[in-house]
């Protein structure tokens, strides 16, 4: 290819972002400079964080400007470099554009090992929500054997590692997730206790407490709004909960009420503690080493859905919110040379 497609953030959205929101706009390949290199997008990754960053709003992260292209997690192919470190052919994985091309001085780069596991799994199980879910339920959430373990959008990337990790600990594991595939697919093949259908559910409190006869220990909450309502009230005494995310409000043009039913915490005497992975990068090692153990000892399983296209990349993250995706939500650029 030698033209660079590129796509910018052109508006930022009000409510659910629309496709005109983008643009993608073609140039001329760059070329590298010295100490740069010049990186080929194979996959990259479309989070719900992002959504975050497209508001002009101040947070733990700044907000994407305006008419320049937008970044995220990027798995590509070196082609040309004129970096010490690099050369031509090797795999990376960091925080690069959304783009056929990138330039990159190396700052952020991860050199990745085809043999070692798929390269993809470097976005997804051993790539930040790999991470995010392993201090989110080991060290936010400090499991232990025989608690009740509740995670909602239990098959997104973090979600279903999360109670994965939860079950390998000897915990009860409880995903909420939007639609029956997703509910038999925690259960059936990753080996959750049980699911709730949110969607489905009648009244979700009354379905969870079924499905949590044992109160819950250790809430997981990568949603809120209505789904966290419906588990406050069920909390056991001295439970935790590790605050990852609230796709639930992100697209709202209004801010939600709340907090609500706080009091439920102070009744429990709960802990709720939000994070955010990148404090944790000291945990990296330990945790990808963890994760890859139990790959191979067939203790956890993951899915990933996979978008082809640059072009469809704007409709991917779309998805996201849409509930399209089973797992981590990938779109494919290219294949490695």
């Amino acid at each position: 290819m030698t033209v660079n497609r590129r796509i910018l953030l052109v508006r930022r959205p009000h409510g659910m972002p629309m496709a005109d929101d983008f643009a993608i706009v073609e140039g001329p390949v760059p070329e590298p400079a010295e100490g740069e290199m010049l990186i080929r997008t194979l996959y990259l990754s479309v989070d719900p964080y992002m959504r975050g960053r497209m508001n002009d709003a101040r947070s733990y992260v700044p907000p994407f400007a305006l008419n320049e292209v937008v970044e995220g997690g990027v798995i590509g192919q070196v082609v040309a470099s004129r970096h010490t470190a690099y050369r031509a052919g090797d795999i990376v994985v960091g925080t690069l554009g959304w783009a056929d091309y990138n330039l990159s001085d190396g700052r952020g780069l991860r050199r990745l090992d085809p043999s070692a596991a798929p390269i993809t799994a470097a976005l997804g199980v051993l790539g930040m929500p790999g991470l995010t879910a392993y201090v989110g339920t080991l060290d936010i959430g400090r499991v232990q054997t025989g608690e009740t373990f509740v995670v909602s959008a239990a098959a997104g990337a973090v979600g279903s590692v999360a109670g994965q990790i939860a079950k390998i600990h000897g915990c009860r594991v409880v995903g909420i997730a939007g639609s029956d595939e997703k509910c038999r697919w925690v259960t059936e093949e990753l080996g959750f206790d049980a699911a709730v259908n949110y969607r489905a559910a009648g009244s979700l409190v009354a379905a969870l407490r079924e499905a949590c006869p044992n109160g819950v220990d250790v809430y997981f909450d990568n949603v809120g709004g209505d789904v966290t309502d419906a588990v406050l009230p069920l909390l056991n005494d001295f439970a935790r909960i590790a605050l990852c995310g609230q796709i639930a409000l992100y697209n709202l043009e209004k801010p939600d009420m709340g907090p609500r039913n706080w009091s439920y915490l102070l009744i429990h005497r709960a802990t709720l503690q939000g994070f955010i992975v990148r404090d944790h990068a000291h945990r990296a090692g330990q945790a990808y080493a963890d994760l890859a153990r139990w790959i191979q000892e067939g203790r956890i399983r993951w899915r990933e859905h996979i978008v082809e296209g640059l072009e469809n990349t704007i409709d991917a993250f779309l998805g996201l919110f849409r509930g399209d995706n089973i797992g981590k939500q990938l779109v494919k650029v290219a294949d490695p040379a």
